[in-house]
């Protein structure tokens, strides 16, 4: 599903927010981030969609504390595979594994 180019008179990082919050396009954002094979790039578009889903909701769904996420999320932060899942889960995505073609 391919999205329109942002508005000229919105912020490209407002438009990539909004964005995110459609479910299918986070899902697609982290593929694309995954396929980087680098950590801090997908350590990024992760923070970027729990941007968009509100990092205060996200800790009260996950019970971590706000400026835990944002640390944990950062491009140094090192989460724990079940931290991933907490976070993904909460909103409303999951980590999979497929072939590699």
């Amino acid at each position: 599903m391919a999205k329109t180019a942002a508005p000229r008179d919105v912020p490209y990082q407002d438009y990539l927010i909004e964005s995110l919050r459609d479910p299918a396009e986070a899902a697609a954002y982290l593929e694309a981030a995954m396929d980087e094979d680098d950590a801090e790039t997908f350590l990024l578009a992760l923070r970027q969609v729990a941007q968009a889903h509100g990092m205060s909701e996200l800790a009260r769904k996950t019970g971590f504390g706000r400026e835990s996420l944002y640390k944990t999320l950062s491009g140094t932060g090192n989460p724990e595979l079940r931290t991933l899942n907490r976070v993904l889960h909460a909103m409303g995505l999951k980590l999979s594994a497929q072939t590699a073609a």
